[in-house]
């Protein structure tokens, strides 16, 4: 039976022990291996694997012993629970030994979970799976996680109550990492704030999502966003001493200014605009992101933008004459006098 995108979060989280089996499929390895992982704990529980209720073998291992599947599904274990045979990596070439398993399955036997890639409608496994009257098919995409994903991540990072605020933040870092990324996040939130979620910040939620930012150089680009011109020397000198080359800090005072235009310009504000950064931004920096914004205007932006393109080509040219550090900072003040005008 196909299993519906709607219908899908719900068994993976709440499976049918009683049921022959699942395939999970698409083009996202870790999307299908999160589901695999969610599906598998639900029903033999944390200590299923040590109390050797769980059975692993990936589609090559079928090579070797096309009987295997088949034979783990109906081996009973020395502790009693619900048991899962789990096949991974599964191709057609590798489906023959899963088909048989899945005809000869009876109730008793293990729950078989099996994960492949992407699969054409006319796949074997796909169509065996669909068909089957006691057998689920699920297909996996790259669609962002729905708001009911999303709220169980939270629940089972021990996050409920999360405000109004921190929740956009949160639902705008689902659209933007990976499956994968996106679960450590939250459990790094759920961590960080255990004893009081309902206290969750977009502050607290930048501090554990940007981590890979950096702070130096978006110290001196808010100096420059924020037209104060005499602070832009003694910052740049501070960078300088750190080993942080004037490349670095153009290409990053692009990404920024070219940010803030991306916000400025939307066509319905900039709430919209705010939206559509990838990477989000959180919290204080959102909405210091939008001052600035708002301060420059699209078209000076642009104007922003034109002039550091400019310097980082003077960087890259092999007749330039001044020093990489002089060109940046020069860079960097006028940008600072454009700011300042009103």
């Amino acid at each position: 039976m196909k299993l519906s995108p709607r219908d899908a979060p719900g068994y993976f989280a709440r499976p049918e022990a009683d049921r022959t089996g699942i395939l999970i499929y698409g083009g996202d390895a870790m999307r299908v291996a999160l589901r695999r992982q969610e599906v598998v704990k639900a029903i033999v529980g944390p200590e299923g694997e040590a109390e050797m209720r769980l059975t692993r073998m990936s589609g090559s291992d079928l090579k070797k012993d096309g009987a295997s599947v088949g034979d783990a599904m109906k081996a009973q274990g020395f502790f009693p629970g619900p048991r899962v045979v789990v096949v991974e990596d599964v191709t057609e070439n590798q489906a023959a030994p899963v088909l048989t398993a899945l005809e000869d399955w009876a109730p008793g036997d293990a729950h078989l979970v099996v994960t492949a890639g992407s699969l054409k409608a006319a796949s074997k496994l796909r169509k065996a799976f669909e068909g089957h009257r006691n057998a689920y098919a699920v297909g996996i995409y790259d669609d962002p996680p729905s708001r009911a994903e999303i709220d169980a991540a939270l629940r089972a990072a021990g996050l409920t109550n999360v405000p109004a605020d921190a929740m956009r933040d949160i639902e705008a870092l689902a659209r933007a990492l990976d499956p994968g990324d996106f679960r450590q996040t939250v459990e790094k939130l759920g961590l960080y704030k255990h004893g009081d979620p309902a206290a969750l910040t977009g502050a607290d939620i930048a501090a554990i999502a940007t981590g890979s930012v950096e702070a130096e150089i978006d110290d001196v680009l808010n100096v420059v966003a924020e037209a104060r011109a005499s602070e832009i020397g003694p910052v740049l000198a501070r960078l300088q001493a750190q080993g942080i080359q004037a490349v670095a800090l153009c290409i990053g005072a692009l990404r920024h200014f070219r940010m803030l235009y991306t916000v400025a310009s939307a066509p319905g504000g900039a709430q919209e605009g705010i939206g559509r950064l990838r990477p989000p931004v959180f919290g204080p920096r959102r909405d210091r992101v939008m001052r600035q914004a708002g301060q420059w205007g699209a078209a000076r932006l642009e104007d922003a933008v034109s002039l550091l393109t400019d310097t980082d080509l003077a960087l890259r040219s092999a007749g330039r004459t001044a020093p990489d550090m002089a060109l940046v900072e020069r860079a960097f003040i006028r940008l600072a006098m454009m700011g300042g005008r009103r």
